[in-house]
């Protein structure tokens, strides 16, 4: 009987319960919801908006980013988030539970880290450390508070894209490429993570001798499951704009008739001051206090930091492979993306567009099964951004 109890598994409920404290610590000290709805609810608006058959909201909500499109106001993100709380309304209404969505996302994204990471070899607490970490030593945290509408959308994508990575670890592309692309219908850029996982994928096939044939054949289904997500959101952005890959920001007043512009390497410069190189606290009238629209990623998020350093030293062990390097470009890459926006996420604590680069970490370190375990310094460089990053919380939400 106890060699039984010892070989079961108690990680999960610890990390469930773990998440739960923190939540309700938060809660405790800045307010809100633990389970509510958001006064930014415009996914919800919007899934009412199609029980009563219209793909544009009835009237002008000053306090939400509305695109104004031949005087009609239309939601101006990608609609996965309203496809999900569309049965909720039926239940709720207008008061769907967007602080609680955004706290199932996260658990869903904090399992399925765990699950891989134990499926790759590491031990019982260093992959509950790596899974619990990566999820809220980041500035993903206090995005889990609130499942306003900015927010909601970065953590579905973050469970949908982690899902798909845990997939692909399982060797099931199908499932792997769906959320893959469900992650896109949240957070555009996402598309970016299909270079590593086709070609992680690839490689993985290659070096086990698997015929390229098989390879292609065993993709097949998830491409074309990827393909129907993608002609969805292509027919839904035509009706609403005609125009395929248009979701609705180019329409937002700030950049359509303000003079404004979205994307453009002119961002990249003052972006890069913020988000690379300032510190997270400033001067104010009663002392330091954080600075709220953002600081450097590599403190915002130090799991980025860790993986870099990872990259470091497989180049100078000589171990780096071409997943991993794979990996790293598109990190890059789709970080050069973000940058090119004009506010980075604006208001908020820490570096809000970057837990998007989060899973690049989470891939690597499946890609390191030598690791095995937590290594101390990396446990402290972590554990020290949870610590900041709560202080953050209570700090700006004060």
């Amino acid at each position: 009987m106890k060699q039984k109890l010892k070989a079961l598994d108690f990680s999960p409920v610890l990390l469930f319960l773990a998440m739960i404290d923190r939540w309700i610590m938060l809660h405790l000290n800045i307010g809100g919801s633990f389970f509510g709805s958001t006064y930014y609810n415009t996914y919800t608006l919007q899934a009412m908006a199609w029980r009563s058959g219209s793909l544009h909201l009835p009237y002008d909500y000053p306090a939400l980013e509305l695109a104004i499109f031949k005087g009609n106001y239309y939601v101006s993100f990608p609609p996965l988030p309203s496809l999900i709380l569309f049965p909720f309304t039926f239940i709720f209404g207008y008061q769907t539970p967007d602080n609680l969505l955004v706290k199932i996302y996260t658990v869903v994204a904090c399992f399925a880290i765990y699950f891989s990471l134990r499926n790759a070899g590491y031990k019982r607490l260093s992959a509950g450390l790596f899974a619990y970490l990566f999820c809220f030593a980041s500035s993903m945290l206090p995005m889990t508070l609130n499942g306003a509408v900015w927010y909601h959308a970065q953590v579905l994508a973050f469970m949908m894209i982690t899902l798909s990575i845990s997939f692909l670890a399982a060797d099931k592309p199908t499932p792997a490429l769906l959320f893959y692309a469900l992650s896109v219908a949240c957070r555009p850029f996402d598309a970016i993570y299909a270079l590593p996982i086709f070609f992680t994928y690839y490689m993985l096939n290659r070096r086990a001798h698997i015929p390229l044939k098989h390879t292609i054949r065993r993709l097949i289904p998830g491409v074309g499951a990827g393909l129907i997500v993608a002609l969805c959101l292509a027919v839904y952005n035509y009706a609403r704009f005609g125009n395929p890959l248009e979701f609705g920001h180019n329409y937002l007043p700030e950049f359509s008739f303000q003079g404004g512009i979205q994307f453009s390497l002119s961002h990249v410069v003052n972006n890069l001051k913020t988000f690379l190189f300032d510190m997270p606290l400033e001067k104010g009238f009663n002392g330091l206090q954080f600075k709220q629209f953002g600081y450097s990623f590599l403190i915002a998020c130090p799991m980025l930091l860790l993986m870099l350093i990872w990259a470091i030293i497989d180049l100078f062990k000589k171990r780096m492979s071409w997943e991993k390097g794979m990996i790293i470009f598109a990190f890059f890459l789709h970080l050069l993306c973000l940058l090119l926006h004009r506010t980075f996420g604006g208001y908020q604590l820490g570096a809000r567009y970057t837990v998007d680069l989060i899973p690049y970490a989470f891939l690597y370190l499946l890609l390191t099964p030598e690791k095995k375990k937590m290594h101390p310094l990396e446990g402290m460089l972590l554990i020290s951004g949870l610590l900041f990053t709560c202080w953050g919380v209570m700090q700006v939400h004060i």
